[in-house]
């Protein structure tokens, strides 16, 4: 089989442009540098720019609607964890604290969220997604999942399946497991 190299540093290749394992290199396995391995064997740059082209798609379809990135993933957390805490919300959102108060702030302000005291502990507040919230989110949730779509198009069911159970097994072990590379 024939390699294809498109830069330097980047593993064998084969015509199919996939990674050739089966070729000696030392970008696989031995030199463990970002130069050795390259950008496309290292995982947080692949989720990183997998989640800016998804956003920046997201985005514009979002503007039309009068909504941004942040009031998605907010809605889109409200719609299927109704009545978590902001900072649950901002964790499952991905968002500082701060910025989620303030995208929760316009939320509620559009009518879209509200807050209150949890029944069984009123020191808690929860946030809700508002009837309107929750029509602002069933209208968005299309374009979510064609985005989502179009970024396995041509990617086979089993390989979808597959990507996204190692991305949740990436998210857990990062959750439970040491955060430092010292640890």
């Amino acid at each position: 089989m024939s390699e294809v190299r498109t830069h330097t540093h980047d593993p064998p290749r084969n015509r199919d442009g996939e990674p050739d394992e089966t070729a000696p290199s030392s970008s696989i396995g031995r030199d463990r540098t970002l130069r050795g391995i390259g950008l496309e064997q290292f995982a947080p740059y692949l989720i990183n720019r997998i989640a800016f082209l998804y956003n920046a798609d997201m985005a514009s379809a979002l503007r039309a609607r009068g909504l941004t990135t942040a009031h998605m993933r907010a809605l889109a957390v409200l719609a299927v964890h109704p009545g978590i805490t902001v900072n649950e919300l901002a964790d499952y959102a991905v968002m500082e604290q701060s910025t989620m108060s303030r995208t929760l702030d316009q939320l509620v302000g559009a009518g879209l969220a509200t807050r209150r005291h949890r029944a069984d502990d009123g020191r808690v507040r929860e946030v809700l997604l508002t009837e309107k919230g929750e029509r602002a989110f069933d209208e968005v949730w299309p374009t979510m999942r064609s985005l989502e779509d179009k970024m396995f198009e041509g990617i086979a069911a089993e390989d979808r399946r597959c990507v996204l159970k190692a991305l949740g097994i990436v998210l857990n072990a990062m959750r439970l497991g040491p955060r430092s590379p010292s640890s």
